[in-house]
This record gives C-alpha cells, structure tokens and sequence, in this order.
C-alpha cells in the first residue's frame, strides 16, 4: 500500500493515508463511519488499487454487496491477484446468487490462492450450497483435511465451526457438539460464539446482566416517582385548608378527581414503550 500511495502527490498521499487508516480502525466497530471514510478517500484516489480494496470491505462490511463487489474487481484488474476472489464470491451470496458463487468455487483462480484462501473459498461455497437447502452438500464441502489437521492455524476456529453449525441445522446434534468443542480448544481468541452455542445445547441459559441492571433502574426510578407523587399529595392536602375561604372541594367523580400517582406511573409507562421503541 506504501508504494501506492507514493504515486501521489505527498499531501495527497498524507490525506488518503490518513482515510486509509480511519477505515481499518472503524470497521469492526462502526462499519458505516468506516465507510464514510473510504469514500471520502475513494474520491481522492480512485486510481489506487489499495483505496479500491479498502472501499470493497467498507462496502461489504455494511452489506452493500454490489457496491463492494464492484470496487473488488477494479482492484482485482488493477493488481491482477486473485487474493479477492472468496470475498467477491461471497458477495454474490450476498446479492442472492450462491449459484454464481459456487462457480466462482471451482474457477481456476481458486488454485492460485494460498491456503488460507483456499479455506475462506470453502467456506463461501458452504454457506453457497447452505443458502440453496443443500445441507449435506454444505457438510461435503467442509470436510477437506484442514478441518481434519490437529495443528490450529488462523482459520481453524472459523473452519470448526461453520462445520458445527453445518452438523447442528442438519439435525446431528452430537456432532455438533462434538465440532463446538473442537472449536473452543482452536478459538483462543474468542473470535466465535463456540462456547455460547455448546452452553445453549447443554441447556444453559444465561442471563443478560445489562438488561437486569435497566430494569432495576426503571424500578428504582418507579419507586422514587411514587415517594414523590406522595410527597406531593400530602403536600396539597397541608396546603388546603377547609377553613380557608378559597378551599373548594373538588366533587367526587369530576376530571381533577385524580391520583397524582396514576399521572406518574403512566408517564413512566409511556417512557418504558418509548425505552422499548
């Protein structure tokens, strides 16, 4: 990418770089403040391979497939690698053409990828072959002896799994188990939910501490408005005395016949809808 960007003028190349940089750091997080900044950088150098790659995974990663499909190949045509290839596939799926992604599979570009290209390319055709109902066909394809090596390598985890998740939707329960697990020892990371998924077929069930802790708070903040509403209340009846000459009662069943609590509560009511909302 270096090299790239010294094509440019140096203060272009500094404010491209400095895009550049912005998209890598926000992607995971905030996929659409990363895709601000690609664009802002695909408009100062659309001619550069690296800032055409950087907008596909923007693109992709905010799911505007044919957009980031279209940056992959200037980027393609203008490198002429083929490192792209998986991920242009699977932006077919995400167009909803696994068929023309499962051509893609067995294209000769895929035996010039490096092996971890040519797992993301099986992986891609799994999910292919999983978006068209074929099952077993997707289980087929993930069986290669990478997912069968005992050595973890960067892919592992990701393999193991969809290779779990394949044998679960399948209905083999066991296996799949048996591939989570398998999953968990490759996922030092924690880049899968392996661990989550094994903890849901044993039955366990876990609890969203986030969401008990709003709830205390909208609790607490229910008990504080009643404490006030009443505060209020012995407050009017201290302030109206019957023997004043302004005191008029109000007569029962008329609309100021109402309990300030009941106003507190559904204003409290309309927060949690809105909350919800």
């Amino acid at each position: 990418m270096r090299q790239e960007l010294l094509s440019l003028p140096k203060g272009l190349a500094e404010e491209v770089s400095k895009n550049l940089v912005m998209v890598a750091r926000l992607i995971d997080e905030e996929p659409e403040q990363a895709y601000a900044y690609s664009r802002i950088a695909l408009r100062l150098a659309s001619r550069v391979a690296a800032v055409r790659e950087a907008a596909g995974f923007a693109a992709y990663a905010t799911q505007k497939y044919s957009e980031a499909l279209a940056e992959f190949r200037a980027a393609k045509r203008m490198t002429g690698s083929v490192e792209l290839w998986p991920v242009m596939a699977d932006c077919e799926r995400g167009l909803g053409r696994p068929e023309r992604a499962l051509t893609m599979a067995g294209e000769p570009e895929v035996a010039k990828l490096d092996k971890a290209g040519q797992v993301e390319m099986r992986l891609v055709a799994a999910g292919a072959r999983r978006d068209l109902g074929q099952l077993d066909a997707a289980i087929v394809t993930l069986q290669s002896p990478e997912l069968a090596s005992s050595s973890v390598q960067p892919w592992t985890a990701r393999l193991r799994y969809a290779y779990a998740d394949a044998l679960l939707a399948a209905g083999r329960e066991d296996e799949a188990r048996e591939w989570f697990g398998k999953t968990l020892e490759a996922d030092k990371d924690g880049a899968t939910d392996a661990s989550d998924r094994l903890a849901e077929l044993d039955g366990v069930e876990f609890v969203d501490a986030m969401h008990e802790d709003e709830a205390d708070e909208v609790d607490e903040e229910a008990d504080a408005a009643e404490v006030a509403a009443a505060e209020r209340a012995s407050d009017q009846a201290e302030y109206y005395d019957e023997d004043d000459d302004e005191y008029e009662p109000l007569d029962e069943g008329s609309e100021g016949d109402v309990d300030v609590t009941d106003e507190v509560v559904a204003d409290l009511d309309d927060d949690r809808a809105d909350d919800k909302a």
